[in-house]
């Protein structure tokens, strides 16, 4: 791991003193620096979802918080903040490049739009299930993503994960592609998300994710895609008829940090805040496996339709998003593209 120099040490110093709720917060008396000295500091962690223990954004930043305070005995704490408290995505992912946010539980779809080579993980259909998935992350290519970030500003601790992003409908169920020809999708500003349903003739409607309930309420969109838990926790059944298992995008959430202020403390502590984010990701997907079926059964208690995987013309699916494919290899990376298409056997 990297040690900072007298320089960035001296930067470090600076940028501590003009944080504000997004930043960290060493504690007074206290010396901070990687030279070996063990420092008290606070963290702040955003995301945009709601405070629920079945979110996985929320578990993953509640995990983490639990599994640092604990190796550290308290020496580091860690402060969430839900539901967009340090702003948007883009925003959370600036404010870590400048020093100005700590960390954030991000979608890995807004990281594709900073790091390109991300977007692979976001094709559509990538991936044929969730052990597929996993075991891309945790292998070389997922090694090999979180090096690739190295020079953006911000650090990829792990990849938690939110899960298959299915589609949730006010009005129609989803079971081919022709069910989706003309409604309007709500949809993260991406190439790969935009570029997917546009081959899908879907009219994509990107807006931040706080405005999506309105939008949904008011008829401004017909849908969205989301992993089943965030649809659970956050109050979809009030909204939508239909969560539609069409397994569209597999959604992993990268885990992040601030470079500068991760190289600003000890090898010992970079390796604590590592090992947590790690076993935050694996404690996400624990929950996620454990609880799908009692969240179908509660929605489904609630009055939604549950439109089973079984139901759904996958086969129709893979073959209408080719499009997505060939328009994607010039902006993910040609060599990119053919190392996850070959983990994967498309190759």
């Amino acid at each position: 791991m990297k040690l900072r120099n007298m320089f960035a040490g001296i930067l470090a110093g600076a940028m501590v003193l003009s944080l504000t709720a997004c930043g960290s917060d060493p504690k007074p008396g206290n010396t901070s620096g990687s030279g070996g000295e063990e420092q008290s500091l606070t963290l702040s962690i955003g995301y945009t979802t709601a405070s629920n223990d079945d979110d996985p954004y929320h578990l993953t930043a509640l995990r983490f918080k639990e599994l640092v305070e604990e190796k550290t005995n308290g020496r580091i704490t860690v402060i969430e903040y839900p539901s967009s408290q340090l702003g948007s995505e883009p925003e959370m992912w600036e404010g870590m490049q400048t020093g100005t946010c700590d960390m954030a539980v991000m979608t890995n779809a807004y990281v594709s739009s900073y790091v390109p080579a991300n977007g692979t993980l976001d094709l559509p259909f990538i991936f044929s299930d969730l052990e597929q998935a996993r075991s891309v992350l945790d292998g070389e290519f997922g090694r090999s993503l979180i090096g690739n970030m190295d020079g953006t500003g911000v650090t990829c601790l792990a990849f938690s994960e939110g899960g298959f992003r299915q589609l949730c409908t006010r009005n129609a169920a989803i079971r081919t592609p022709g069910d989706l020809a003309g409604l309007k999708i709500r949809c993260m500003e991406t190439k790969t998300y935009l570029s997917a349903y546009a081959s899908l003739g879907v009219n994509a409607t990107p807006m931040a994710w706080g405005e999506l309930l309105t939008a949904l309420q008011q008829g401004t969109v017909d849908g969205c895609d989301a992993p089943l838990s965030v649809l659970y926790t956050n109050g979809f059944p009030d909204i939508c008829q239909y969560i539609d298992n069409v397994n569209l995008f597999y959604s992993p959430l990268p885990v992040c940090i601030s470079t500068s202020l991760f190289e600003s403390l000890s090898d010992k502590d970079q390796q604590i805040l590592l090992d947590a984010a790690v076993q935050a990701a694996q404690a996400v997907r624990d929950n996620n496996d454990a609880t799908a079926e009692r969240m179908e059964a509660d929605l489904t208690e609630q009055g939604m339709t549950i439109v089973a995987e079984e139901e759904v013309d996958s086969a129709a699916f893979r073959t209408a998003v080719q499009s997505c494919y060939a328009e994607m290899e010039s902006y993910v990376g040609s060599d990119w593209l053919a190392k996850i298409k070959s983990e994967v056997g498309l190759s």
